[in-house]
């Protein structure tokens, strides 16, 4: 019996990888061109992008609908028995309709159908017939290549929806870069979970303000060590008459230059010149490759030269970036 699960999941995965390629070498050739306009089409719409679809493709509509949203494309999901109740409601002229269906003949699409052609918003289609009712009320029409389902019997959608995952992430892809979408902006449609805290910036995490431990730069070093146990990171930074950051004195530096003359050093005698530094824009995730590189535990934040905040190796690993 194990033997037979893993032939047929080998199986099932080259099928679909089949059905993968095919489509590829359709974006090459018949595809692209009707791929490009439906780009256009939703990168021209004023409104949002409509996705629906019935049964399997709704459950890819969904998915879809998700992905746009979340690379900077405005979308959303309506169900066509709910669009049929009242939910067409929530469709304007200034929206485009992103309909899914692999036989093109889904009777719950009709009523969105007429709605689309009487309001004249903008239809696109994924189906695998050019033919079919949807394919024929399209201003769009993205055909994918006919082939082989993984399921044995040819009836589940498999490589089908597979397909449609596929043109869906392709899609969104190309008009996130059409938009020139940064991570900054998927930071803002995403600011939870592990993505949201790799996209996190160093002005995000930083101990700023009086929990700063800063010293001028000639002050001896029993001050500077006050100032170390009473901010508590192990380091102080070193600043001139101009508030500018000129070094920095760490555990490590204490440890150089550990003797009985230590508390009467200037902390310039001590210090660190030239430490490395961090920027408020620049990403936490940076800052931890960065500590973590240099096997040191804080970096000072500046702007301008000025140091604005601290940022610890605490910090960043609890926000969950590694």
């Amino acid at each position: 019996m194990p033997d037979e699960a893993i032939a047929s999941a080998v199986r099932t995965v080259e099928l679909e990888a089949a059905g993968m390629a095919q489509l590829a070498e359709a974006l090459g050739g018949e595809l692209g061109a009707p791929f490009a306009r439906a780009v256009e089409v939703i990168a021209a719409a004023r409104g949002r992008v409509i996705v629906t679809g019935m049964g399997k493709s709704g459950h890819v509509g969904r998915k879809i609908a998700a992905t746009l949203a979340s690379t900077g494309t405005p979308a959303f999901f309506v169900h066509p028995g709910e669009a049929s109740h009242g939910d067409l409601g929530m469709i304007t002229s200034d929206d485009v309709i992103l309909a899914l269906s692999w036989s093109g003949e889904t009777t719950e699409l009709r009523d969105m159908l007429h709605y689309a052609r009487r309001f004249r918003v903008p239809l696109i289609a994924i189906t695998s017939r050019e033919d079919s009712a949807l394919g024929q009320a399209a201003d769009v029409v993205m055909a994918l290549p006919r082939s082989a389902e993984a399921c044995p019997h040819g009836l589940a959608p498999t490589t089908s929806t597979t397909m449609q995952v596929a043109l869906g992430d392709a899609l969104a892809v190309a008009l996130l870069e059409s938009r020139r979408f940064t991570p900054t902006d998927f930071k803002r449609f995403h600011p939870g979970g592990k993505l949201g805290a790799v996209l996190s910036f160093v002005r995000d995490v930083m101990h700023s303000g009086d929990a700063v431990p800063l010293i001028a730069e000639g002050a001896r070093m029993s001050e500077a060590l006050l100032v170390m146990t009473a901010k508590s990171f192990g380091c102080v930074g070193v600043v001139d008459r101009d508030g500018g950051l000129v070094g920095i004195v760490t555990d490590g530096d204490l440890r150089r230059h550990m003797g009985p003359d230590l508390t009467g050093m200037a902390v310039d005698q001590v210090m660190t010149r030239s430490p490395k530094v961090v920027r408020p824009n620049d990403l936490a995730a940076d800052a931890l490759s960065s500590l973590q590189g240099r096997a040191i535990t804080a970096l000072f934040v500046v702007d301008r030269g000025k140091p604005v905040g601290l940022v610890h190796i605490h910090d960043l690993l609890k926000l969950g970036i590694a």
